[in-house]
């Protein structure tokens, strides 16, 4: 007891009234080397936060083999997938900051982006890159404009016997886990008097018989799943499947698709946004 009180007392003596400031001026005391061995454990949100601290904080936060150990192993063929080359004179954390943004590639129907704590990959894929049975036909399919999807434009099927949308996308994926949907909604929605509403007029078909997700992989991986569309008015996100990367350096084909071909009766009223793929973890993230 003697031995603190006395410590206390030395502190209040020597002008640190409380232990706020006694830690203030211990943390701005700190070399950026030692700051910088502690934020490399931490998530690049911390990161930023703890930047704000003090300028041996800042100074650290901006180290490169800080951000580059956040990067996926792959980030230079991603860079260079995106932007054709990596832009000179970039930092690591730039680079990071980069790829976090959404990044349109394949003549704008394709987007990938990192999720921003984790920086795990994640891509969008538009309609107009996918593969769609009868779309020149105006009598079953239109491409329609909407701020409902990032690529501000959907595929809107009013009838069609024989439904079938495939696509495929290769790439060096970054090694894990990841999850593959198809963004779809029965009806179509607009706006009136300023509130969001759905036209369920063409919704016909789709409680007779399920329709067909498939995947498969250039190195031999296969999924599939029946279900039937549901929740008018609602964008749900449709699981087909998980595929599994193991080489970063090594591209990965992946072909997907989802059908209704029973020609016994007709099927309409389905808007089509995109195909997402996600790292399984993530993917509670997508809401149906």
């Amino acid at each position: 007891m003697g031995a603190g009180s006395s410590s206390i007392a030395a502190a209040e003596e020597g002008g640190c009234s409380s232990p706020s400031k006694m830690m203030v001026v211990g943390l701005g005391d700190m070399p950026e080397s030692c700051v910088a061995s502690v934020l490399i454990y931490l998530d690049p949100p911390e990161i930023c936060k703890l930047a704000r601290l003090n300028q041996a904080f800042r100074g650290a936060s901006s180290a490169d083999f800080i951000w580059e150990s956040k990067l996926p192993s792959n980030y230079k063929y991603l860079m260079e997938k995106i932007f054709g080359q990596i832009p000179a004179n970039l930092s690591m954390k730039e680079i990071y900051a980069k790829l976090c943004r959404p990044n349109r590639f394949g003549d704008g129907t394709k987007e990938i982006w990192l999720d921003k704590r984790t920086a795990q990959l994640c891509m969008s894929i538009s309609a107009k890159a996918l593969t769609i049975t009868g779309i020149d036909d105006r009598r079953y399919w239109k491409h329609l404009p909407t701020e409902e999807s990032r690529f501000n434009s959907i595929a809107y099927l009013q009838q069609i016997w024989w439904f079938e949308v495939d696509g495929e996308v290769e790439l060096c994926f970054p090694a894990g886990t990841y999850s593959l949907f198809y963004r779809i909604q029965l009806g179509r929605a607009a706006k009136r008097f300023g509130r969001r509403v759905c036209n369920p007029e063409h919704i016909h078909g789709w409680d007779l018989k399920p329709v067909r997700f498939q995947l498969q992989t250039s190195d031999g991986q296969h999924a599939m799943s029946h279900c039937y569309l549901d929740e008018p008015g609602n964008w749900v996100n449709y699981h087909v499947g998980d595929f599994v990367v193991e080489n970063p350096n090594t591209p990965t084909k992946i072909k997907f698709s989802v059908t209704q071909i029973d020609c016994t009766h007709t099927k309409g009223g389905l808007c089509l946004d995109s195909v997402l793929i996600y790292p399984s973890e993530l993917r509670d993230r997508l809401k149906r």
